[in-house]
């Protein structure tokens, strides 16, 4: 059998073990299924790659996210025990793959904590108290830290610079509605669309 037949059947193989009804998402598995671009259950680096891509991040930061998402959290995801080189992540797995250092906004199955969200606001939002700036992210960060838990703090400042960056207003804030539209990756799809519009338009 040919290399190429071999790669095929893999994909085949995965994308079975990957499907999962689309009607009955928690919050967490919403937000990852952005990325997983042929609907299949399962991303792969270079469908991560093309998310990042589609919601405007460049080719650097959208390769290397790429390489260390998959390759962080596709091991905690993959059923069994037998790890593959293509470092698929599976979306109804995805709760396995929760870092920590985080805000605790999704629980440990991957749902929504309406509590935990508003949390973010009352504690750190003193500028405007439906946003963050900067400075007052970088705090909820700082405080969300867990003891010698390196990755998760590398991975929640990763997702929450890039947030910011990304989605920030004129004026330097990251508001409470955008920020609560990517717990359920809705915020990337209009990302999406306002990046292909604006392509369209220039």
């Amino acid at each position: 059998m040919s290399s190429s037949s071999s790669a095929s059947d893999d994909l085949a193989n995965e994308g079975e073990e990957g499907e999962i009804n689309s009607g009955d998402l928690t919050a967490l598995q919403k937000h990852v299924a952005f990325f997983d671009r042929n609907k299949d259950g399962v991303i792969y680096p270079w469908e991560t790659f093309q998310g990042f891509r589609a919601i405007g991040c460049g080719v650097a930061l959208s390769t290397v996210s790429a390489v260390l998402i998959n390759g962080f959290i596709g091991p905690k995801t993959r059923p069994g025990k037998v790890p593959s080189p293509l470092l698929p992540i599976y979306v109804k797995n995805i709760h396995k793959g929760k870092h920590g250092s985080d805000s605790g906004v999704y629980d440990s199955e991957g749902r929504f904590v309406p509590e935990k969200f508003e949390q973010i606001f009352k504690k750190h939002a003193r500028t405007n108290p439906n946003a963050l700036t900067s400075k007052e992210l970088k705090e909820m960060l700082q405080t969300n830290r867990t003891p010698k838990d390196c990755m998760g703090r590398i991975a929640s400042w990763t997702e929450w610079k890039i947030l910011f960056t990304l989605c920030k207003d004129k004026d330097g804030l990251l508001h409470k509605d955008t920020t609560r539209a990517v717990y359920d990756g809705s915020l990337f799809l209009e990302m999406e669309k306002a990046r292909e519009s604006s392509q369209n338009k220039a």
